[in-house]
């Protein structure tokens, strides 16, 4: 038997992988400190897990509605309207099991072979596996570190095109932690507003931000009804084990995105979402916790990054995620990571593991203690002071 010619084109996370080999070492008696995994190191706040206590024994175990339950989906429109400034009704809420399935989905249900999507790289790997599976084109813009990783707007524009579907945004963004301005939303809303593209906005950072909130492109002027918002309670909450996320969807596409639940999942288990609805209407001072400690962490680490040799680091505006410059390390990324792993104890991600224009850059997730965050740096402050040595001792033997 074989695969059909689509799983040849679809991808991967390499965290996942770099996951497994650094418990392999661990496995062996390597000390390792996990800076790979983009996943808050804080649990699930207490009222949280209550709730799905409660509603285990109060028999919320069976399946409930494809589209979600309709008191979750109240929540989220209430949510979502509040925040991003914009007035949405419960009908456009599609509530499915993690935030990966608004991605598969809405691809699924808008993209034939020759269409185009305009993404930006280096960004979640998800993004290009999908649009490949689909035999969609990827049209990937460079994020461009001295914009603070976001868009240079003249080579965005120029690829658009009459075959562009589907324009992806994430913002804040993993993996640089980058932040998109109001001013370069509302330039690129003018821009799609009157063509036939729908822009998928990958919020699921939005809570997690430092300077200020971050806007979205659906608040733009005629965007609402072109826009599918992205959001879940994976990373606000902690709650990445429990698999539920959520899109905000234009009318046309939500009856499309139940029918692909129904053929796939079913419905979002019952008593996740009975404890989404404790999260959105319960205590928020969790989440400003966990927000506080990951700026304080930021800074520290960021400013430890800034003093390694050959290594520049931009302050991420949010996210949980550094994304190093070590182009003057005169290492590749890949080779670096993976040195690092195996020499040093320290998993990171090639920023290469985010596309070709991750180049040049790790990314290092400080969702870690601050004393482990600390201990890496000193751990490849040492490791990068050995090399730079054994390099300089063999320019000077061959010299």
């Amino acid at each position: 038997m074989q695969l059909t010619s689509a799983m040849g084109r679809i991808g991967t996370e390499t965290a996942f992988e770099v996951l497994v080999r650094a418990r392999q070492l661990e496995a062996q008696g390597r000390d390792i400190i996990h800076l790979e995994i983009g996943e808050p190191d804080f649990a699930t706040p207490v009222h949280i897990r209550e709730a799905a206590k409660t509603a285990l024994d109060e028999g919320w175990t069976h399946y409930g509605p494809t589209q979600g339950l309709p008191e979750l989906r109240e929540a989220i429109a209430s949510s979502i309207s509040r925040t991003r400034g914009i007035s949405v009704d419960a009908d456009r809420v599609c509530v499915v099991p993690g935030g990966k399935p608004i991605i598969f989905f809405s691809m699924l249900a808008l993209l034939e072979p020759g269409d185009e999507v305009i993404y930006p790289n280096p960004s979640f790997p998800i993004y290009e596996s999908m649009i490949q599976y689909c035999g969609a084109t990827p049209v990937p813009v460079p994020l461009l570190e001295e914009r603070g990783f976001a868009f240079d707007l003249d080579f965005f524009r120029s690829r658009l095109s009459d075959r562009t579907k589907m324009i992806i945004l994430n913002s804040p963004a993993n993996p640089t932690g980058g932040v998109l301005s109001r001013q370069d939303l509302s330039t690129i809303a003018g821009w799609v507003r009157d063509r036939d593209v729908v822009v998928l906005s990958d919020e699921i950072y939005s809570r997690i931000c430092y300077e200020s909130e971050p806007a979205s492109i659906a608040a733009e002027p005629g965007m609402l009804d072109k826009t599918i918002i992205l959001d879940g309670f994976s990373k606000t909450y902690a709650m990445t084990g429990w698999r539920i996320g959520y899109g905000v969807l234009p009318p046309f596409l939500v009856d499309a995105v139940n029918k692909l639940m129904v053929n796939s999942n079913s419905c979002t288990a019952s008593f996740t979402q009975r404890a989404a609805i404790a999260a959105l209407s319960g205590d928020q001072t969790p989440v400003e916790e966990m927000v506080a400690e990951f700026r304080r962490r930021r800074d520290v680490f960021v400013e430890n990054l800034n003093t390694l040799p050959g290594v520049r680091c931009a302050l991420p505006e949010g996210a949980f995620y550094a994304f190093a410059n070590i182009k003057q390390t005169g290492w590749r990324s890949r080779s670096l990571a993976d040195a690092l792993l195996n020499e040093a104890g320290v998993a990171c991600l090639s920023g290469t593991a985010f596309g070709q224009y991750g180049e040049g850059y790790l990314r290092f997730s400080y969702a870690n203690s601050l004393d482990n965050l600390m201990e890496a740096a000193r751990r490849i402050r040492l490791f990068l002071e050995r090399n730079t040595k054994r390099d300089e001792e063999k320019r000077t033997v061959t010299g």
